[in-house]
């Protein structure tokens, strides 16, 4: 015991914590039987089932019931194991890694005296009491799936349940006279009630017999239902705003069945004994309400993100946006002075949450409207929702401009003008072909690929051909042709630069292999900057919409890459005078490799970084659903019984279905394939995936705790898919600076760090070697003694791994 006391005070919560639960589970696993039969029995006595039954029949059904839970608790009484202090030590250190308790509780078995080796235990000791600190309770293992594969408990546990719903405690008395005269049966109530409000509410029903006279607030649209026994019962009321009715009573039929909807606030009147009268006052069902919630969010692609947010008191059932041409406020000039062709509204749904909670949320309407007529013209939009009752809630109108596709070529920006014009009324046919012959009179001062004037002119040709009077196929046909020529010319300008630059650098290789004159070298040298200024200059163009801040950053690291780009390309050409061509091309390769991955980057790092964000709001999502989960299985726990267990955990599974959807259309769409941590990360969300499948299960099962196990092991692969795809990201981002700043920092260290013992720089980006002449000086003898130190420390610390070691004791073997 003395031993146990020196355990560090972090562990006495957890301790008890565990311990607490290991009573539970125990206790549970030994005596689920006979609370499984007390229930039960307990169902069918209040629904007096019994009471129907011939009195010896009823004795022998009790007797047996006697002996089974007799039975029952001698059975579990041998089973049962009484937890101690030591099992819930064993089963706290069992989730610690290196099993820290059982460290701190054992003593040397030699080497006591010895300085050196208590010091050592010490510092062993002290490690293992650094990871207790972590130490967290272990929950109990409560699943009966094993001892109860035919889930007999949850049959006792909904007989009760429907007993307190339906049935009535006055009926678990006594059992009935011998005589079987049916006198208990002659008490029972003259008369039964419910109330089943409207099924979107989800709301239980109520038992009128169980509510006294006096207020009670009904939903609009709620069925009540009463059945009237015997005579001299019935029933008035004045909610259903129907003729008024007098007494219903049961004179020719021994049960009488009334049903109405509740549709206005009145009376509602049990007469004849135990008769009862309520005030009913009418709770109207509120219409749902949406609205605008964040900034509009456009891409460079002309993607929109518009936020909204949804509300109803019972849930949103549906929802959509309404686009409409705001035509009072269009700039009408050029091709959108005539009235414009009619066009229907553009009609879309809007996103619902899939986390089940429809009450309250809010979510995000993506669409691309980049190729719409409308695109850069502005409109007004109305967002819709509607209610399980049909009731629906507009949001204000929303005026902004319809987002488009941003494009810099002035010739594809004048082809996207006069796509629109055509789309907005035929009738400008003729004035754009005007307009398209006048901008390319000189097409040599436009195009560098004369085919691209070819291809407009065949265009031209076939909208002079339809002119004003085009069918619909021919104007949408034209459309479309008009709008991939423009992306051609958009992108085959980039791709123009790219391969300038690229035929600059094969001119400079071969002038060096040839052995050019230095005029010639600078001259080609000169047509090579000038090249891959064009290409910076037009991937950045491409760079999109940005924020103040973001801008500035991207405006550093251009400036930051020019400098570089220019130090590089001054190297090249002091080593080319030099005379060393050799690294000169070697140098120019890593120029062009540089080039390729910057073009690379711009493209793949918005997407890396969405599929990132996207993935992190699944994480919370699950995080949030585990959470439920955990605090339903806690009120579970500390009130079996209760009514809606069965509904609340069919809605868990529910949302964990959802998020296992969500999940895998994340997955499709996962940059960085064909790498290790790209392929790494699929895994992990695989991985994931399937302990979701698994989670959904379990709660369907209503197994609360094997389904907050699943959703633990789903959250921590989502995390490690997440760590690999941020690691696969950078790995492409640091790919190219590595390659490209690999000659360019010789002689010249591009930043500072600390030093292995073999003098070469730690980090990520660190070259594998080093420049430094190691052995140089008079004590090279000194120098050696000290990297064998070195090697004997580190192979000493065992919080390396164990490779490492093993290699640095191989170092020391050869020593």
């Amino acid at each position: 015991m003395a031993a146990q006391d020196q355990l560090p005070k972090a562990i006495r919560k957890p301790l008890a914590l565990t311990w607490a639960g290991l009573w539970a589970e125990r206790l549970t696993h030994a005596f689920w039987p006979v609370w499984s039969v007390l229930f039960a029995f307990a169902g069918l006595m209040m629904f007096g089932v019994m009471g129907a039954w011939p009195f010896w029949w009823q004795v022998g059904v009790a007797g047996l019931v006697l002996v089974a839970v007799a039975a029952f608790l001698v059975l579990g009484l041998r089973r049962f194991r009484r937890p101690v202090r030591e099992d819930a030590l064993r089963r706290l250190d069992a989730t610690l890694a290196g099993r820290p308790i059982a460290a701190l509780r054992d003593r040397p078995a030699i080497g006591r005296g010895d300085p050196a080796s208590e010091a050592l235990w010490q510092a062993h000791l002290e490690r293992m009491a650094e990871r207790v600190q972590g130490a967290r309770a272990v929950p109990p293992e409560l699943s009966q799936r094993k001892r109860d594969p035919y889930a007999l408990r949850y049959v006792a546990l909904v007989a009760v349940a429907m007993g307190l719903l339906f049935g009535s405690f006055g009926q678990m008395g006594a059992l009935t006279d011998p005589a079987g005269t049916g006198a208990a049966q002659a008490a029972g109530p003259s008369w039964e009630g419910w109330v089943e409000p409207p099924a979107h509410t989800r709301r239980p029903a109520i038992y009128l017999n169980d509510i006294p006279s006096g207020k009670l607030e009904l939903m609009q649209g709620s069925r009540v239902t009463v059945r009237l026994y015997g005579t001299g019962a019935g029933i008035e009321e004045t909610v259903s705003g129907q003729a008024p009715e007098q007494v219903l009573t049961a004179v020719e039929t021994p049960v009488q069945t009334r049903e109405m909807a509740v549709t206005q606030s009145g009376t509602l009147e049990i007469t004849g004994e135990n008769g009862r009268v309520w005030q009913v006052a009418l709770r109207p069902d509120a219409p749902p309400t949406v609205s605008q919630d964040g900034e509009l969010e456009i891409t460079p692609e002309g993607e929109m993100s518009l936020p909204f947010w949804a509300e109803d008191d019972y849930g949103v059932e549906t929802g959509g946006a309404e686009v409409r041409l705001d035509l009072a406020a269009v700039d009408r000039r050029y091709g959108l002075t005539i009235d414009p062709e009619p066009r229907d509204p553009v009609r879309l749904d809007l996103p619902l949450s899939y986390s089940g909670n429809r009450q309250a949320f809010r979510e995000v309407l993506r669409e691309d409207f980049s190729k719409h007529p409308w695109a850069n013209l502005p409109v007004q939009v109305v967002l819709t929702v509607q209610d399980a009752t049909g009731q629906q809630g507009h949001s204000d109108i929303l005026a902004f401009t319809l987002p488009g596709r941003r494009f810099f070529d002035p010739v594809a920006r004048a082809v996207i003008e006069a796509r629109r014009d055509l789309l907005w009324n035929r009738a400008n046919a003729g004035q754009i072909s005007q307009l398209m012959k006048a901008v390319t009179w000189q097409p040599e001062d436009l195009f560098r690929d004369m085919t691209r004037y070819e291809t407009l002119k065949a265009i031209l040709a076939r909208l002079d051909e339809g002119g004003p009077t085009m069918d619909d196929a021919t104007r949408d046909g034209l459309a479309e042709d008009l709008w991939a020529y423009a992306l051609e010319l958009e992108d085959g300008d980039l791709e123009d630069a790219r391969e300038r630059m690229r035929q600059a650098q094969e001119r400079l290789s071969e002038a060096m292999r040839n052995g050019a004159s230095p005029e010639e070298i600078e001259q080609l040298m000169q047509e090579l900057r000038d090249a891959t200024r064009d290409f910076m200059k037009e991937l950045a163009e491409r760079g999109g919409e940005e924020t103040d801040d973001d801008a500035q950053s991207n405006a550093n690291q251009m400036e930051l890459s020019q400098n570089d780009l220019a130090e590089m390309m001054d190297r090249i050409q002091q080593l080319m005078n030099e005379g060393r061509m050799a690294e000169a091309q070697q140098l120019l390769d890593q120029l062009m490799q540089l080039m390729e991955n910057m073009s690379v980057q711009k493209g793949q790092g918005g997407q890396g970084q969405q599929a990132l964000d996207q993935l992190g709001d699944t994480l919370r999502d699950q995080q949030e659903l585990s959470d439920e989960a955990f605090n339903e299985l806690n009120r579970q726990q500390g009130d079996e019984g209760q009514q809606g267990q069965s509904d609340l955990a069919d809605e868990l599974a529910k949302r964990q279905k959802s998020l296992r959807q969500e999940l895998d259309r994340q997955r499709r769409g996962l940059p960085g394939a064909g790498t290790e941590e790209g392929d790494s990360a699929r895994r992990s969300l695989d991985d994931a995936g399937r302990a979701m499948d698994q989670a959904e299960e379990a709660l369907r099962d209503e197994n609360l705790g094997e389904a907050i196990d699943r959703q633990s092991e789903a959250i921590e692969r989502m995390r490690e898919g997440m760590r690999s795809l941020s690691e696969a990201l950078q790995g492409d981002q640091q790919q190219g600076q590595q390659e490209a700043g690999g000659q360019q920092g010789q002689g010249k260290p591009t930043g500072e760090g600390r030093q292995d013992p073999l003098g070469r720089r730690e980090g990520n980006g660190a070259p594998m070697g080093t420049e430094d002449n190691l052995l140089q000086g008079e004590d090279v003898y000194r120098r050696a003694e000290e990297l064998t130190e070195e090697i004997r420390r580190r192979s000493a610390e065992t919080d390396r791994p164990e490779e490492e070691r093993d290699y640095l004791n191989r170092l020391l073997d050869r020593f």
